[in-house]
C-alpha cells in the first residue's frame, strides 16, 4: 500500500548533495505565493544580490536557473555558442567531457586539452591550443572537478582566454562557497554552479552569472538560442525586469526560499570564514586518513578541501565499505567515477557537512569497515591526528 515517504537522516559526505541544515529545510515549508507576487519579486532581487556576493561579482545578469547545475552548464553554452564556433575545452575528469558534449550539440567544434585525472588543467597546454587555433572564441574548463577533487587555476586560465580575445565558461558547481572564487577579479565570463554542494541547499537550482562581455555576445547573436527555456534574453525579462516582470516560467518558489536562506547563512558566516572552515576540516580529515594508512590520490598543491579523493587499499571491497557506512552509520561517501571507479572514494566536506564532528565520524566508521575486511588500521591514531589539527 502506498504511503508517505519518511527518509532517514543521513550524514551526506559524498560528492553531493550535502547535508541541508534545518533552517534551510524550514524555509521550504513556508507558504507558497505566486511567482509574480510583488513580495516574491522582492525576494528575487534579494537572491540576486546574495548570489553576486557569493560569486564576488557585480554582473547584473546573475540569476538562479530553475533546474540543476547541468542546466546551468547548458545555459552558458547555448547562449554563448553558435554553429561553426571553435571552443577550447579542458578535460581532466568527467565534467570536462560533459562540456565537450555541450559544445558539439551546439554545432561548434571542440578542441580538447587533455590532462590526467587527478591533475589540474595545464595552462601551458591551453596556451598551445590557442596558438594552434587562433579562431577559438571560447575557453571552457572546470574550476573544481567533482570527479577527481582537483582545483585548477581559474585566474590564469581566464587570463589566457582574455589575452586571446576569447570568452571563458567556468564550472564552479563544487567550488562556490567552499573555496575562493573571484568572478570579477579573475575575469570569468560565464560561470555556473549548483545549490546542493557547498551552499548546502536542496538540489534543483543552478546559479549562473554572465559578464558584460558575455551579455554583449548574447545580444549580438544572429540566430535564436537553440533552447527556449534557457535563452537568457527571455529569462532576464523575468529576473531582470526593472519595472515589470515578463512571465517566462513558473519559478520553483519554495526552492528559491531555501536558496535565499542558504545564501543568508553564507553571508552571515562570511566567505573567508567559510573557506577557512572547509580548509581546516579538510586538513584534519587528511591527517586522520593518512594516520590510518590510507593515501590521498591528489597532490596537496591542488586538492579540493571540500572533496577528498582517497585511494582504496588493495583487496578492499569498495561497495562493501560504502554499504557498511550507509547501513550502520547512516553515512554516505562517494564512489570513484569513470577511470577512477573502484580505485578511489570521494569524501565530501561540503557546506553544512564540513564539521569536526563529521570528520571524526567518518574516520571512526571507516576504521570499523576496513577492520571488518581484514585491514590493519588504528582508528585511535587516526582520531588523535585529526583532533591535533582541529585543536591547533
Amino acid at each position: 500500500m502506498n504511503q508517505s515517504f519518511f527518509p532517514p537522516r543521513r550524514v551526506l559526505m559524498g560528492p553531493g548533495p550535502s547535508d541541508v541544515p534545518d533552517r534551510v529545510l524550514g524555509a521550504l515549508a513556508r507558504p507558497t505565493i505566486g511567482h509574480l507576487d510583488p513580495l516574491f519579486v522582492g525576494l528575487m532581487d534579494d537572491i540576486k544580490t546574495l548570489l553576486q556576493y557569493a560569486f564576488q561579482t557585480t554582473n547584473s545578469l546573475t540569476v538562479p536557473v530553475s533546474a540543476p547545475g547541468s542546466a546551468g552548464m547548458e545555459a552558458c553554452f547555448v547562449n554563448l555558442l553558435s554553429p561553426g564556433d571553435t571552443v577550447i575545452v579542458c578535460r581532466n575528469g568527467v565534467f570536462g567531457g560533459r562540456m565537450q558534449e555541450n559544445v558539439e550539440r551546439c554545432g561548434a567544434t571542440a578542441i580538447m586539452v587533455e590532462d590526467e585525472w587527478g591533475e589540474p588543467v595545464s595552462a601551458a597546454k591551453v596556451a598551445a591550443a590557442f596558438a594552434a587555433h587562433p579562431e577559438a572564441t571560447t575557453l571552457a574548463f572546470v574550476h573544481a572537478e567533482t570527479s577527481t577533487g582537483v582545483r585548477s587555476d581559474t585566474a590564469a586560465l581566464c587570463a589566457l582566454a582574455r589575452d586571446h580575445g576569447a570568452l571563458s565558461i567556468v564550472d564552479t558547481v563544487t567550488s562556490l562557497g567552499g573555496i575562493e572564487l573571484q568572478v570579477d577579479a579573475w575575469g570569468a565570463d560565464a560561470v555556473y554552479s549548483g545549490t546542493q554542494k557547498c551552499l548546502s541547499c536542496v538540489p534543483g537550482l543552478s546559479p549562473v552569472t554572465f559578464s558584460p562581455a558575455a551579455v554583449a555576445r548574447i545580444n549580438s547573436r544572429t540566430q535564436k538560442v537553440q533552447s527556449w527555456f534557457l535563452d537568457m534574453q527571455l529569462v532576464m525579462g523575468y529576473w531582470g525586469g526593472e519595472s515589470k516582470r515578463a512571465y517566462h516560467h513558473t519559478a520553483p518558489i519554495n526552492t528559491l526560499y531555501a536558496l535565499h536562506e542558504s545564501l543568508l547563512m553564507l553571508r552571515e558566516e562570511g566567505l573567508e570564514a567559510s573557506h577557512a572552515r572547509h580548509h581546516r576540516n579538510h586538513l584534519a580529515l587528511v591527517a586522520g586518513l593518512e594516520a590510518m594508512g590510507l593515501e590521498m590520490a591528489v597532490a596537496a598543491s591542488h586538492r579540493l578541501p571540500q572533496l577528498n579523493l582517497v585511494r582504496i587499499p588493495p583487496g578492499i571491497d569498495d561497495a562493501g565499505v560504502r554499504q557498511t557506512l550507509l547501513t550502520e552509520f547512516n553515512l554516505e561517501i562517494g564512489a570513484g567515477l569513470g577511470a577512477l571507479a573502484g580505485k578511489t572514494w570521494r569524501i565530501g566536506l561540503m557546506g553544512h557537512a564540513s564539521t569536526a564532528t563529521n570528520v571524526t565520524l567518518c574516520l571512526s566508521a571507516l576504521g570499523v569497515a576496513l577492520a571488518r575486511q581484514g585491514l590493519a588500521v588504528s582508528t585511535e591514531r587516526a582520531l588523535a591526528a585529526a583532533n591535533a589539527v582541529l585543536a591547533s
